[in-house]
């Protein structure tokens, strides 16, 4: 098994096992449950030729292509976990990313077990058609190992893949599943018009907002870390304006924070007195890099986003970013893990002693799948969310409106009014379905590593929930006493 080690000298599937353990070892779990947690059910590694083409000089040839696609529990199923394309994926890699999902669904409540795949290309060498027929190929080998389904293994967009490779994938599967109803449901992440579910696009980073959001308001956490209450007025650094990063980043900045520090692979840009989201996506697409970029300072090391002097940073690009050797440099009061396993153990037993609130990946990310959940109900269920009950919604509050005006005998102002008697639309329900899951678990996580001494962590906190959460799925199966 290839293993990328971390700073550390640790595998980034060690680093998430010696998490596990961690957690694990102040609960009184039966150790051949936690074994059966913590370790990887299936891992299937695959090889296969597909005729590319080079982008530059159009030549074409055959190539063998290394994937993977890991099932790490099926304590519920289907699985559930994103694709990456990326000329560092591994199986090590697949295995932690997989384990993650595990936990992160458990302690979102979405009941899937923890899946993840990844197809080892540098998708910049390859015409748009090359990487087609990759995909197409990719998922007609999962097909072949009944590795993908609506109630076996769902997969969606990571690091490299969004709508496009989705819809390429719900494709193929429905060609080698005809008449197959919920074949729709076999991926998620898919364009709204291939049966995608609106929100789903910004999810992630919005769940990062929302996490954080929450425990920004908590003024007795907030006094702990010398913070005030509340996004408004917090100095923010996103390292990373991916899909994750750039959601993260547009919705803090919309909650009144000031984004100081932005981070992409080849620069960071940093400007304290606030940088402009729109002004650099724009910049970024029209120059294809930021190391031009004229309205704040273009530092070549990407690094320097991370050890700006700011209230929130989110990391929001790949593992191992946050190390035993940039940590003591960083200044950030919270970190909020925007992307999957950012902050290595040594690196954040460092930051806690520097009095740094980390509100761990496996919850804080969960907004993408707690999404993806949601498309994938409207998937089995063949309606969309709102479609039943918006005009009846609607009606029902135009006579609320009108009969307040006439009790009161005021009009109500037209702005208010319009809010008033609109009905929830799928987007307004799908945004407060992540909301809600986003409170509600960040209040699980909260209390039980407030109630409970010996955690000393929020991440911690959050794997003994998770531990917890599918140690009683097994236990209800009847598997364990």
């Amino acid at each position: 098994m290839s293993k990328k080690a971390s700073p550390n000298g640790h595998s980034f599937f060690q680093n998430v096992e010696r998490y596990f353990d961690k957690a694990a070892g102040l609960l009184n779990h039966d150790p051949g449950l936690l074994y059966q947690i913590k370790t990887c059910n299936s891992v299937y590694q695959m090889h296969f030729p597909v005729l590319v083409e080079d982008k530059k000089s159009g030549k074409k040839s055959v190539e063998v292509i290394e994937a993977y696609r890991v099932q790490h529990s099926q304590h519920k199923v289907p699985c559930k976990g994103g694709i990456r394309y990326s000329q560092d994926v591994n199986q090590d890699e697949v295995m932690a990313l997989a384990a993650l999902m595990t936990y992160k669904c458990a302690i979102v409540d979405v009941p899937f077990g923890g899946a993840k795949g990844g197809i080892k290309i540098n998708k910049k060498q390859y015409s748009d058609d090359t990487i087609e027929r990759i995909t197409r190929r990719y998922t007609t080998e999962l097909i072949k190992k009944n590795f993908i389904g609506p109630g076996i293994d769902v997969p969606a967009p990571d690091y490299g893949t969004g709508e496009r490779e989705m819809s390429w994938i719900v494709d193929t599967y429905v060609a080698f599943h005809p008449g197959e109803i919920d074949a729709y449901g076999c991926v998620t992440g898919k364009p709204i018009l291939n049966g995608g579910v609106r929100g789903r696009r910004e999810a992630t980073g919005r769940g990062v907002y929302f996490g954080t959001r929450e425990a920004c308001s908590i003024t007795e956490d907030m006094k702990k870390y010398g913070l005030t209450n509340g996004i408004a007025g917090k100095r923010v650094a996103v390292q990373g304006l991916g899909n994750v990063g750039y959601y993260s980043a547009k919705f803090f900045q919309e909650a009144g924070a000031t984004l100081v520090a932005v981070a992409e692979i080849d620069c960071a840009v940093l400007n304290p007195k606030g940088l402009d989201l729109e002004d650099i996506m724009k910049w970024k697409g029209e120059n294809g890099t930021l190391l031009t970029y004229p309205k704040g300072k273009v530092v070549k090391n990407p690094g320097a986003a991370l050890e700006v002097d700011c209230d929130i940073l989110i990391p929001a690009a790949l593992e191992n970013q946050i190390t035993e050797e940039n940590a003591p440099r960083i200044k950030a009061k919270i970190i909020a893990e925007g992307a999957n396993g950012p902050c290595t153990p040594g690196a954040e037993e460092i930051l806690l002693k520097k009095n740094v609130l980390i509100i761990p990946d496996m919850f804080l990310n969960a907004g993408g799948v707690t999404v993806s959940y949601f498309e994938w109900l409207k998937n089995l269920s063949h309606v969309h969310f709102g479609r039943m009950n918006k005009r009846f919604q609607e009606n029902t509050q135009k006579v609320f409106v009108q009969q307040l005006e006439k009790l009161t005998g005021k009009s109500v102002d037209a702005r208010e009014r319009s809010w008033l008697m609109e009905g929830a639309d799928e987007e307004d329900l799908v945004n407060s379905g992540l909301e809600d899951t986003m409170i509600t678990a960040y209040h699980q996580v909260r209390e039980t590593w407030k109630k409970n001494p010996k955690i000393k962590d929020m991440r911690t906190a959050a794997f003994v929930v998770a531990i917890n959460n599918v140690a009683s799925a097994y236990t209800t199966l009847g598997i364990w006493p």
